[in-house]
């Protein structure tokens, strides 16, 4: 009986000191909020944002953590660069187009016949900021990676779009101001909303169609509504991840590099393939459910498509050069890395 109880008192000796020896888990040095507006469900936020958040916690040996805000929980999507600008949030991911006249010439990118796929035009983007050709539009905040969406397309409720006349008074959700022009070309009402609120919109007969790639189609259910697909590759859209330059700089070296390894083409280039996966995955969805698809031969190439957005994109140019803006250097160095990036 002695031995017994000398024997628990032993384990129960080890049991201490192991409680009291063994490793914690340590707080981290840096926990960063990420903020943006794709719902949790969407593989944006799961494939790229989170995989980008698990990547800087193994590379920084969890001395950083980051907490995602998905769903414009955090700021909304026209106040979410400023978010990272003023602090609100550490980090956000949004489109350069939510906030108007902000981007110009990044977004010059959007314009027609420049983006073929999502890494393609993510390749763009991320070299002309690169070659320094838009980065002083981002002097408030620390970019980290750039990317666009495949190509978009028109995407409507009743009407199949046959050709550009066919939009003529018809309500269109537009993204941004570069897609307007576009849209206002063929006496179509464009309605600018980001595109969480395009569901709830064309539910309630608020527009008649939505101007998106397949990925917003599958990322925001929007092909539960719009059943009539016209694929024309009318324009893309840029994206930006960017940070808060104060955070940043509080940062010792060590944990820069960190996050400056996880910046630039590499997840410029990840988020693009993410973004061309959806892309098929939305349009198999649509084919799946019987959708009546029409695809544009030759696209904004077509001779019924092209006049239209030529006009849209010299008018575009030409108001950035009025305003004093080096339009047409940028459009012609786009073009040449849209060749070169595929």
């Amino acid at each position: 009986m002695k031995k017994m109880l000398k024997t628990a008192a032993f384990s129960a000796a080890l049991a201490a000191t192991a409680t009291v020896t063994a490793p914690t888990a340590m707080a981290a040095d840096y926990t960063l909020r990420f903020a943006h507006f794709f719902p949790p469900v969407a593989a944006p936020h799961k494939e790229v944002f989170v995989a980008w958040a698990d990547k800087v916690k193994a590379d920084s040996n969890g001395r950083i953590e980051v907490e995602l805000y998905p769903s414009s929980t955090l700021a909304k999507p026209p106040a979410l660069y400023d978010a990272a600008a003023n602090g609100i949030a550490d980090i956000s991911a949004t489109v350069q187009g939510y906030t108007a006249n902000r981007f110009p010439l990044t977004q010059i990118v959007e314009l027609p016949g420049i983006v073929t796929d999502a890494q393609q035009g993510s390749c763009v983007i991320q070299s002309l900021y690169d070659e320094g050709l838009v980065a002083d539009e981002y002097k408030e905040t620390k970019p980290l990676f750039m990317f666009t969406h495949g190509q978009g397309h028109i995407h409507t409720k009743e009407k199949l779009i046959e050709q550009p006349s066919d939009l003529a008074g018809m309500r269109i959700r537009r993204p941004t101001a570069v897609v307007a022009k576009i849209l206002e070309e063929v006496e179509a009402q464009p309605v600018g909303m980001p595109a969480p609120e395009s569901y709830q919109s064309m539910q309630r007969g608020v527009i008649d169609g939505v101007s998106l790639p397949w990925e917003g189609q599958k990322s925001f259910r929007l092909n539960e509504l719009a059943t009539k697909h016209t694929e024309v590759g009318l324009y893309s859209l840029s994206f930006v991840v960017t940070m808060n330059k104060r955070v940043y700089n509080s940062m010792p070296d060590d944990l820069k590099k960190v996050i400056d390894d996880n910046s630039g083409q590499l997840w410029a280039a990840n988020a693009g393939k993410v973004f061309d996966q959806q892309d098929a995955a939305g349009r198999k969805d649509a084919v799946d459910a019987g959708h009546e698809i029409l695809t544009i031969e030759g696209g904004v190439d077509n001779p019924a498509w092209k006049p239209v957005v030529a006009a849209a994109t010299e008018n575009y140019l030409a108001e950035l050069e009025n305003k004093g803006l080096p339009a047409r250097k940028v459009y012609a160095r786009a073009l040449e890395l849209a060749d070169s990036c595929q």
